[in-house]
């Protein structure tokens, strides 16, 4: 069978539900050959996971989720092969996390103010060591009894344009894609079918990705055929994968069934050898 990789997957560094020697266990049930850890903001849990592979022949590509913004809109990016070790990289990293930690202070307040008594000490107790965002907020809603499920605490409460939203730190599309790069890494755009129009999908080539997420879970397969005449067109990279985070999610059934070649990443390593040469 032909190697894959799933180059799109959390852990409990940030919002995803398990330890990355879980994760990396589940990933080799799947029988998938190359995986990147990609948390949000933190790269904290890369060197163990990178180490698990090594007792499971699995590879581990350094990776991270950043997010940024352009006008009023969100957009993630994945950075691979990113120096997991870089200063300045952790430096921004540790800065991140500290503005996610002010922006759930805010949403708790709002929250607090719509009658919902829940407590941020209760939920960075139950986050951990994770980059905290507001999935971990979603979670203690449903512990709680605000919520039915994970997506419906989005849908009432801290979801876009809900009344207890606020907005993230603001990181320009172009400083993400340049703070990826000084650390040696690849700034590929994530799930752009989430609301990406083509207008700005262009100019975020434009501004210098590398390249596009092209197989996820949101994309049917007339966007991936789509995705991936972009990437043709424009000389980018392809990935793609689960974007598995566990849990209350209840995206089991991802892991494993959206994939890429290990082509796609012999691509990415042919061409970080001639940027390097």
């Amino acid at each position: 069978m032909e190697p894959r990789a799933d180059l799109h997957l959390h852990s409990n560094y940030s919002d995803g539900a398990f330890a990355p020697e879980f994760v990396l266990k589940k990933v080799a049930e799947r029988r998938l050959s190359i995986v990147s850890l990609t948390d949000h903001d933190t790269m904290c849990g890369v060197d163990e996971a990178i180490e698990i592979g090594k007792t499971l022949g699995i590879e581990v590509i350094p990776g991270v989720e950043l997010s940024a913004t352009i006008g009023d809109q969100e957009i993630h990016i994945l950075g691979y092969f990113v120096d997991q070790h870089d200063r300045e990289f952790q430096e921004y990293l540790s800065f991140f996390r500290t503005q996610r930690l002010k922006r759930a202070t805010r949403i708790v307040q709002k929250l607090n103010a719509l009658q919902v008594p829940i407590k941020l000490d209760s939920i960075i107790e139950r986050a951990g060591k994770a980059s905290l965002g507001r999935p971990h907020i979603a979670y203690m809603l449903v512990e709680e009894g605000y919520a039915d499920s994970y997506y419906e605490a989005f849908d009432q409460f801290i979801g876009n344009g809900r009344p207890a939203y606020e907005r993230k730190y603001h990181l320009s599309p172009r400083d993400a894609i340049e703070l990826i790069a000084r650390a040696g890494g690849f700034a590929f755009l994530a799930h752009p079918g989430n609301h990406i129009s083509e207008t700005l999908l262009i100019q975020l080539i434009k501004l210098g990705l590398d390249g596009i997420e092209v197989i996820h879970p949101s994309h049917p397969p007339e966007m991936v055929k789509y995705y991936r005449g972009i990437v043709s067109e424009y000389f980018l990279l392809e990935s793609g994968g689960s974007d598995f985070h566990g849990g209350l999610r209840d995206d089991d059934n991802a892991l494993g069934r959206y994939t890429v070649t290990e082509q796609c990443v012999e691509d990415m390593k042919r061409r970080l050898f001639d940027l390097h040469r």
